[in-house]
């Protein structure tokens, strides 16, 4: 049953790390790197689609993107979602062709993306600690109805802890990778 437990507890620390990975990827730095169009949304055909499953993105040098439309219609729709997304990139058209450059980043723009970089591993960081609280409160509840004695109780919490220091090493580790590659210039 704890076994049980903690690859509950494991699965949704794992989560934790694929969403605190997803949202520093959307955190540009001065380099160009396709996944920073992830959030973007395009009006196909009056449904909203991820930029991805209507058109190729791809890195032509270190500082432009190139989106190529599967539809020549969808390229002014495309750029204008580009435009209208909040990550403040300016893209340019050329036939069937999106460039989009990166634009420098001053240090005040590095810093406060340090600052969201900061508050994401700090949601990261919180979502670990609740999956070690829900599986030591299931854990104190199987004491509670005498299904596991306090033995087993405190061996399962030390698991569960230790499942806890790794991942939130793991998120240290990733904030300070991330820290470095903004603070870069």
């Amino acid at each position: 049953m704890i076994n049980d437990i903690k690859a509950e507890a494991e699965k949704k620390m794992k989560k934790s790390l694929e969403a605190l990975h997803s949202a520093f990827n959307k955190i540009r730095t001065g380099r160009a790197h396709p996944a920073i169009l992830d959030s973007v949304m395009v009006n196909y055909y009056g449904q909203e689609t991820p930029l991805k499953q209507v058109a190729s993105v791809n890195v032509e040098d270190n500082r432009t993107l190139t989106v190529s439309p599967w539809e020549k219609n969808l390229v002014p729709t495309i750029e204008k979602a580009i435009m209208t997304s909040d990550l403040g990139l300016n893209p340019a058209t050329s036939g069937d062709i999106i460039r989009v450059p990166m634009p420098m980043l001053t240090e005040e723009t590095r810093k406060e993306m340090v600052k969201q970089a900061k508050a994401d591993a700090e949601h990261g960081r919180v979502s670990i600690r609740n999956a070690r609280r829900d599986a030591n409160h299931m854990i104190k509840e199987l004491v509670k109805e005498k299904e596991i004695s306090e033995d087993d109780q405190h061996r399962g919490e030390d698991e569960i802890q230790k499942l806890t220091d790794k991942y939130i090493a793991e998120v240290e580790k990733m904030l300070k990778s991330k820290e470095e590659d903004l603070m870069a210039v």
